[in-house]
């Protein structure tokens, strides 16, 4: 048995994880995937590189692909959908708002949106003619209405002409009429539901008094089915269709809904066409089991390919997965769809369009997923994020919670807290990293760009293309003004980036710039500088998405040796046995600094992270909202603050904020980037695990070796001596 299949994890998908290699599960993926096979609500946070993506795709594999199996067998949902087709009279599990959690059995509902309304309809409905009774009653505080209506109506109750609601305030509603009838109830209260389809009369009790008569049908609506209903504002309710014995039993004239005749009850044709199991018990093929939000292009594909290799043995069924992001033709992803998903892994814009557009829906979810949640909430996300949990059932068809995980690198963020409490069902925090900290695999430096003590900038005839900042200011040799040395910045970085890479001869590593128009200028910079020496790729959202899988792959491969890129593009990106990384720039957020360095040193390789860091204040382009063309072909240099789109860049005091937040001091290296290494650490091979650094034992036995004879002479003069006093003593 492999330490996986221990923790609970089935020997197929076991087997395939011991076919990449993973021997041990790593902390983060022992804490975890015990607890999301329990059940349980998640966040967890560790260092990167740390099986963050295997610690929540292994365990939603096994429950997706258990699942699976049941309905095969007749069991969960399926064996719940020939419930709700059968004698069984209960609320639909599919004909339901967003956010109404009904339970298995169909005879409790419950909303905890506090700002909406979200209704349901009963599975089964009565028309023909006859009386016909059923009761609700009501098990929490909140905004409540009951009754009947017709599958024409809305599921808001009683808000057009098809609907006819009583609300706990004491008013009566129908066609978004409101008018005061019986008196208001709430907790612990009974509702008793009347029709009578002969008369064509609705009407309500309270706790078996009888209210009246509160709608009268005419002979076309006589003719409709009518299905009990209900729409809940943060409230609950429970159902009585017969199956018990009522509390207040109507008149001898009604009858139970469940007790009507067979010619007069209709099923709900949302339960058992749109949404219901297919004959092969499987769910609707557009609603998959699981929704797996990635910020980033590159980082979905990542997920999706390591679920692929993941579920390798998991066969009879097999999981269907589809990846779902911009850039590709959606045709082929509405096509996937139809043709049946279990695991959908995507980019935010993509899987709205999708579920917006009908073509992705929401009521099988099981699995509610969101990777690197920092980087979606700090991208923009939050309000998409909540209006897709607030559309996912909160309990599945088949009974089971919705399990909700967020991986971050740091749980710490205030926006990932607030999301939590927001959203997430008592979660269990798996936080092996705490604060944010540097590994002890990274050798992090920083080295200074000081224009005006560095004054090769003035004879520098091939440079990097600077941005364009200073087009208009002027800008020369022995001119001191702040935006020359802005200028002089740019010039000598990438300077210091070519001589960074001949020093510790580089042959692999990371190049991240500031924005995308910084790194096309290093790109064309680096490939001017001389052939395969500095042969690089760029890697940011300008890039059709066909070129930055390319790229990302070439350097994968090692085809080329850097790999420029911004910060969106690189985050999460799993490159093994990266050596190097340079920050031309550093990123004017704390919590990013650690995300480039810890590129480097994963898997316990050792790795080195430099960054040049400006000693004067650098002007750069900053595009926000006001900015019509978002930067693209932007020429405004003004400053913000005076209607343009560029900022005054103060990289010693984003420096100074990184050191506070790391608590740490980060070692300065000279202009020469050389890097002298600790006297402990030995011979560094950066890129190779600390096993393989060289100690040199051998240097170690010549240099303890006159001690060693030091000491056994000692000890042997000390021998002779008692050995000379037990002999006197005798």
């Amino acid at each position: 048995m492999t330490a996986f299949e221990e923790m609970g994890v089935l020997p197929e998908i076991a087997k395939a994880v011991d076919e990449i290699e993973w021997t041990l599960p790593t902390d983060v993926q022992a804490e975890a995937i015990p607890l999301i096979l329990g059940g349980g609500d998640v966040l967890m946070a560790a260092e990167t590189g740390s099986g963050k993506t295997g610690a929540f795709c292994l365990p939603i594999l096994q429950i997706v692909w258990e699942t699976l199996k049941d309905l095969e067998s007749g069991k969960g949902a399926g064996a719940v959908a020939q419930i709700q087709q059968s004698a069984h009279w209960g609320l639909s599990l599919f004909d339901r708002g967003q956010a109404l959690a009904v339970t298995p059995d169909g005879l409790r509902c419950q909303s905890r949106e506090q700002k909406e309304w979200h209704g349901c309809r009963a599975n089964k409905g009565i028309s023909g003619s006859g009386k016909y009774f059923f009761e609700a009653t009501v098990t929490d505080e909140g905004l409540c209405r009951v009754g009947w209506s017709t599958s024409q109506a809305a599921l808001d109750l009683g808000t057009d002409r098809f609907g006819y609601g009583f609300g706990g305030t004491g008013k009566k509603s129908n066609a978004k009429q409101f008018d005061n009838y019986g008196e208001a109830f709430g907790m612990h209260d009974v509702i008793g539901c009347f029709l009578d389809l002969a008369r064509g009369e609705i009407k309500f009790s309270k706790n078996g008094v009888d209210l009246g008569v509160a709608f009268t049908l005419n002979a076309q609506q006589k003719s409709q089915t009518y299905y009990p209903a209900v729409v809940l504002k943060n409230a609950e309710m429970a159902f009585n269709f017969g199956a018990q014995p009522f509390k207040h039993s109507p008149p001898n004239d009604y009858v139970a809904v469940s007790s009507a005749p067979k010619e007069s009850v209709k099923c709900n044709s949302v339960s058992s066409n749109q949404n219901q199991s297919n004959e092969s018990g499987k769910p609707i093929n557009n609603a998959p089991q699981a929704i797996i939000i990635e910020p980033s292009r590159e980082l979905a594909e990542q997920t999706y390919n390591q679920i692929q290799k993941f579920k390798t043995h998991l066969k009879d069924p097999t999981i269907r997965e589809l990846l779902v992001i911009g850039g590709v033709n959606v045709k082929e992803q509405i096509a996937t769809l139809n043709s049946g998903v279990d695991i959908v892994v995507g980019t935010p814009g993509r899987l709205e369009d999708l579920i917006q557009g009908g073509y992705l829906l929401l009521t099988h979810c099981r699995f509610f997923v969101l990777d690197e949640a920092d980087g979606l909430l700090k991208s923009g996300y939050t309000e998409l994020i909540d209006r897709l949990h607030k559309q996912i059932p909160k309990i599945t068809s088949d009974g089971k919670r919705l399990q909700m995980i967020v991986c971050s690198a740091t749980l710490h963020a205030f926006e990932v807290k607030k999301m939590a409490e927001r959203l997430m069902h008592f979660p269990t925090w798996v936080d092996l990293k705490g604060e944010d900290a540097v590994p002890e695999t990274v050798h992090h430096v920083v080295v200074t760009v000081d224009p005006q003590k560095d004054k090769s900038w003035h004879n520098l005839r091939n440079h990097v293309e600077t941005d364009g900042v200073h087009a208009r200011d002027n800008v020369r040799p022995g001119n001191n003004t702040a935006e020359t040395l802005s200028e002089a910045v740019k010039m000598l970085k990438g300077e210091y980036c070519i001589r960074a890479i001949k020093e510790h001869r580089m042959d692999r590593a990371l190049i991240f710039c500031r924005t995308k128009i910084d790194c096309d200028n290093l790109e064309r910079y680096l490939k001017q500088a001389g052939g395969q020496q500095f042969s690089c790729v760029c890697l940011h959202g300008d890039r059709k998405p066909a070129e930055r899988k390319a790229n990302l792959e070439k350097f994968k491969r090692q085809e080329v040796k850097f790999l420029i890129c911004t910060d969106v593009a690189a985050r999460g990106l799993d490159i093994t046995g990266l050596p190097f990384m340079i920050n031309i720039t550093l990123p004017d957020e704390k919590s990013n600094y650690v995300h480039r360095i810890g590129r480097v040193g994963r898997a316990e390789r050792m790795g080195l992270a430099i960054s040049l860091v400006s000693s004067v204040p650098e002007k750069v382009w900053y595009h926000g909202e006001w900015c019509s063309s978002r930067g693209r072909n932007c020429q405004n240099t003004n400053l913000t603050n005076q209607g343009g789109c560029c900022t005054w860049y103060n990289e010693p005091l984003y420096l100074a904020e990184i050191e506070d937040h790391l608590n740490v001091t980060i070692q300065q290296v000279g202009s020469d980037v050389k890097v002298p290494l600790n006297e402990f650490d030995g011979k560094v091979t950066y890129g190779e695990k600390r096993m393989a650094m060289g100690s040199n034992y051998e240097n170690h036995v010549q240099q303890m070796a006159p001690v060693v004879a030091e000491l056994a002479a000692l000890e042997s003069r000390a021998q002779i001596t008692f050995l000379n006093i037990h002999i006197a003593e005798r």
